[in-house]
């Protein structure tokens, strides 16, 4: 208020001096008259509207106090397990698959059609208006795998949890289920860092309104997967997905052989990839130091330096507990209990299991359908089912970035 005080008193001494100077100057009286009419109530707006903000700070005006961090993959890459290791960051606000709502109540449209809405409420997410919700939940619903979000298990959202614990999803339902989430914007606005975890976008375009916005600093991290793993994991929740296939397939899902429809998702999978990785590329320097890409493979060969290399791109401190519960969690015994939720699993083999449960043939097939997307991102292909049951064989080469 005292800028806007200052800024006003500036702008009245200015038309005093021109009306001074007037009076003593009769032949100019009427062009400063004009001046001081036209020109100057202009020069104070822009001083006020430059100087002048509810929040104002010096050196941060057009700045977020945020930090913006948009994990893109796809279903079944290990995204769920990505978002995780955010959402478990007491500094972190998550929200995973928020799109799954413009997509369940805008389902007569397809995944291009859908782009633009699905961007712009991960741009209001962001920047914690949650108001977007309003044109596509009823009152009495809730938000899209909420529990898996920490910040909405943990004060001020929910009391039965210490901000900094870890803690599992099926706890935060029990517990916090029946709490008011009213003030999920007021949560929000308590973080330094909002993450979400999307896997509806096909393409970076709808996002670079996004990355060049400067309220945003939108960091973009983009997991992809070997497609032969992806196929794998689908085709043992191919009932789970089929609506949001149908959504990717558009009206051609009607004319598409039903045993198709596997590779035609996987079609769409791959191409995406490619684009988006290759279009990240071109970006200007100041924009692809914003992008990162990460094989799931090499993440769960060796999570703490690759999850030291995710914190550290999002700005973000890998406190000790974090390193402790990240190996328990991709150390464990098995292939975990549930398909959509992360907990403790040998991560490592899970990503080699479709070298002995997939069928060769369909193995083939996926790599003609996926070949440029493998070649690029370093997938090796499997030449014979000898070499495809060979867990010694390796199917990942170095992949070299720019």
């Amino acid at each position: 208020m005292d800028t806007q005080q200052s800024l006003t008193s500036v702008y009245f001494s200015y038309l005093q001096q021109a009306a001074c100077f007037a009076s003593c100057t009769m032949f100019w009286a009427n062009k400063i008259k004009l001046l001081a009419l036209l020109v100057l109530p202009f020069l104070a707006f822009l001083l006020f509207q430059t100087f002048y903000h509810p929040s104002y700070s010096p050196g941060l005006i057009g700045k977020s106090s945020h930090k913006h961090v948009l994990i893109l993959s796809s279903w079944r890459s290990g995204s769920s397990f990505v978002g995780q290791l955010f959402s478990q960051h007491p500094n972190v606000f998550y929200l995973m698959e928020p799109a799954w709502h413009v997509w369940t109540n805008l389902s007569c449209g397809n995944a291009g059609q859908l782009q633009m809405a699905v961007r712009d409420l991960v741009r209001s997410v962001f920047l914690c208006d949650m108001s977007v919700f309003d044109a596509y939940m009823a009152q009495d619903s809730s938000l899209f795998q909420w529990e898996t979000s920490r910040a909405l298990c943990s004060p001020p959202a929910c009391h039965f949890f210490n901000r900094e614990a870890i803690i599992p999803w099926a706890d935060c339902k029990t517990l916090c289920g029946k709490q008011p989430f009213n003030t999920i914007e007021e949560v929000c606005r308590s973080y330094s860092h909002v993450v979400i975890k999307e896997v509806r976008f096909f393409s970076l375009k709808p996002l670079h309104p996004l990355l060049t916005d400067p309220s945003l600093n939108l960091h973009i991290i983009h997991l992809i997967r070997d497609p032969r793993a992806i196929f794998h994991s689908r085709k043992n929740i191919e009932v789970e997905l089929i609506a949001d296939s149908h959504v990717v397939m558009g009206t051609q899902w009607k004319t598409i052989k039903k045993e198709d429809h596997p590779y035609y998702m996987m079609k769409t999978i791959c191409q995406s990839h490619k684009e988006i990785y290759e279009a990240a590329q071109l970006l200007p320097d100041s924009l692809r130091e914003r992008y990162l890409l990460i094989r799931y493979e090499d993440l769960v060969q060796d999570p703490l330096i690759q999850t030291a290399k995710l914190y550290e791109f999002a700005g973000l401190p890998f406190l000790p507990h974090l390193q402790k519960w990240v190996q328990i969690i991709t150390q464990g015994k098995g292939m975990g209990k549930h398909p959509f939720h992360t907990d403790s699993r040998n991560a490592r083999n899970i990503s080699q299991a479709w070298r002995w449960s997939l069928p060769h043939d369909r193995v083939v097939k996926l790599q003609k359908i996926c070949k440029d997307t493998m070649d690029l991102m370093g997938y090796l292909p499997v030449l014979s089912e000898e070499d495809q049951r060979n867990l010694s064989m390796l199917v990942l080469s170095t992949l070299e970035l720019p």
